[in-house]
């Protein structure tokens, strides 16, 4: 009998891991979606507030996301780079300057298309397979090295789409981030403690974010980030803290880092929709399609089964996906369908 080539089987291994990741977390999600927080939700009142400030003056912030030279991670910096130009000048919008912090240590083919700097990765090997870790090295490198004339960052990611217009959300020094609701440092104290001992403060002062979205001050960035590196490779090299944040470490290791450095963040639940979840965009600010989307024929979500009709980012990890991708059957919800 022939042997299954190696680069096949690993193929197969990934597809498997998604797909129990992504099923884990539906789980995950439905059982918190009950659970109510006091957040901002974006709601008239808030939205006129943002509407009275840009009358007053515009404060910029500036775009930026980490990427590799990978074809799954090209075409989707393409994807979000379009959408960038097509909401920068609109009403409403207080984006200011775009760059892609390519942490692959050498120029590539989008250097042209992109507004691109190029960063060193971390020395071989020191990632251990999580490539995510060198998203704060890259920002850490960035922030020392490149010339930013905004005082405001949007730490941004290659799967994020720009629904609406974005303003800065943040308030002074207060910065804006998304609220996940798998990240709960109250209920990995254990863990957490090690990077946050108890004369640090009380658990409820660790925000429950990861580092993007996330609108923030330059000044103070600078400050958090070789702060949320070196957070990151603790908790790497910890074999409990890392069996138990899996893919999510780098995100806790964000919220800790800023935690340590006494900056709370608001939380805004228009930031960003995550779909097949959230069902309607409205007014919300940010697409990001993270998660698989497969409905029936008849426009019924079917997840964690293949459906008739999907779009999964993870499809297109060796080529961009085709121009003819086929529309969502009827029923579907927007969040899907649009842009």
């Amino acid at each position: 009998m022939a042997r299954a080539s190696p680069f096949f089987l690993v193929l197969i291994s990934l597809g498997f891991f998604f797909v129990t990741y992504n099923l884990v977390t539906m789980v995950i999600h439905y059982q918190s979606a009950e659970q109510d927080q006091e957040l901002i939700d974006g709601g008239s009142s808030t939205r006129s507030n943002d509407l009275k400030r840009l009358n007053e003056h515009k404060r910029l912030f500036h775009v930026a996301l980490t990427a590799t030279d990978a074809v799954y991670s090209k075409w989707q910096c393409r994807v979000m780079y379009y959408w960038y130009k097509k909401m920068k000048d609109r009403e409403g919008s207080e984006m200011g300057g775009f760059t892609r912090v390519l942490h692959s240590g050498s120029p590539d083919n989008l250097m042209e298309e992109i507004p691109t700097f190029v960063v060193d990765p971390l020395p071989e090997g020191r990632d251990r397979g999580y490539i995510v870790l060198n998203r704060p090295w890259a920002f850490v490198q960035w922030l020392q090295k490149a010339t930013i004339e905004e005082d405001y960052i949007l730490m941004a990611e290659p799967d994020h789409i720009f629904a609406n217009p974005l303003p800065n959300l943040a308030r002074g020094s207060d910065p804006a981030g998304f609220p996940f609701f798998y990240i709960k440092p109250s209920e990995n104290e254990k863990i957490v403690r090690k990077f946050f001992p108890e004369e640090k403060g009380p658990l409820t002062s660790i925000d429950p974010i990861g580092n993007s979205p996330v609108i923030i001050q330059k000044s103070q960035l600078e400050k958090i980030a070789p702060t949320w590196m070196n957070v990151s490779l603790q908790m790497k090299d910890d074999p409990e803290t890392d069996k138990a944040f899996g893919w999510v470490l780098e995100m806790y290791a964000y919220a800790i880092a800023s935690a340590l450095h006494g900056v709370r963040h608001i939380l805004r639940k228009d930031f960003m929709i995550q779909p097949p979840w959230d069902l309607k965009v409205g007014k919300t600010f940010i697409i990001h399609y993270t998660y698989g989307c497969d409905y029936s024929l008849e426009g019924k979500l079917t997840y964690g089964k293949i459906g008739e009709w999907r779009f999964d980012k993870r499809t297109y990890i060796l080529n961009a996906p085709p121009r003819n991708l086929s529309l969502p059957p009827p029923g579907v919800p927007e969040s899907v369908v649009c842009p």
